[in-house]
């Protein structure tokens, strides 16, 4: 069993994030089960996460300074233990993602990270049986607080008709990832369309990628093969993904049309059929 006394605080941010509220939380004069009563959880979890053992939540972590009268340090600190569970090679890319004024990303077979509701990150997530699901969703969704920001990014996404069709996580998942890219429809910060598979032959063939636009940085491209990311400047990378991009939304569905597929799609492949007695099932 790890021992506090032997957690090296400047080994990652998990274990500064234990020790911290291990610091405080004696400060306060709190044992572990009296905290977790307070915040309403196990003085186990609380004994777990003081040892860097478990990831703490951004809900975990805004009870605790409530709790504990911190002004938001663990609200605060919780940000980057979470990112420090993306992998490693994905960490430089989130940071820029997190910066950028504009997003422009085309989707082969996922909905983009951003968008993806937890259920459906859940799913694709779990499809590899490494680390602590729950830190890695949990670190996806963190991923998507930029778009609560008062000035979120402006987004344009480019989806091929087969995200629509790959089933993730089952029809009710599916479902509700479909109505959730509906929801944003008519926000003027995003924009989700639709590469329908009439179209054929497309710039897309050669799979994914992002475009990242920045205020006062360089704008970036990135991809990914099945075993990291990659992320340039170059400019003639960045021209050629451009050129790629803009012949991959003017082959697109409009944002109007590309809302009626995908809501067409939600309805007739997702929806509630009646099952055997007569009753709805997902």
């Amino acid at each position: 069993m790890v021992r506090v006394r032997d957690l090296d605080p400047s080994a990652s941010p998990l274990d500064y994030y234990g020790s911290e509220l291990r610091q405080l939380r004696e400060a306060a004069g709190l044992n572990q089960a009296q905290l977790g009563g307070i915040v309403f959880c196990t003085g186990s979890l609380i004994g777990q996460i003081e040892t860097a053992r478990r990831v703490p939540t951004r809900d975990f972590s805004e009870r605790v300074d409530a709790a504990l009268g911190t002004g938001g340090v663990f609200s605060r600190l919780v940000g980057l233990v979470l990112r420090s569970q993306l992998p490693s090679w994905f960490q430089a890319y989130a940071e820029m993602e997190a910066k950028a004024a504009y997003i422009s990303t085309y989707q082969a077979q996922l909905v983009y990270g951003l968008l993806q509701t937890e259920e459906y990150a859940r799913a694709v997530l779990g499809v590899r049986k490494e680390g602590d699901l729950d830190a890695r969703v949990a670190a996806r969704m963190e991923r998507q607080r930029i778009l609560d920001r008062e000035n979120p990014p402006l987004m344009w996404i480019v989806l091929s008709e087969a995200v629509l069709h790959q089933e993730i996580g089952g029809r009710e998942v599916m479902r509700n990832q479909l109505a959730h890219l509906l929801s944003l429809w008519g926000r003027e910060w995003v924009q989700v369309q639709i590469l329908p598979f009439e179209a054929g032959a497309h710039a897309g063939l050669q799979g994914t990628f992002n475009l990242l636009r920045f205020e006062d940085d360089p704008d970036l491209v990135y991809t990914e093969d099945f075993v990291q990311g990659h992320m340039t400047a170059n400019p003639q990378a960045l021209k050629e993904g451009s050129l790629r991009y803009d012949h991959l939304q003017a082959a697109a569905l409009s944002v109007e049309d590309s809302a009626a597929l995908i809501a067409r799609v939600m309805e007739e492949r997702y929806g509630h059929q009646p099952g055997p007695d007569g009753r709805d099932v997902a």
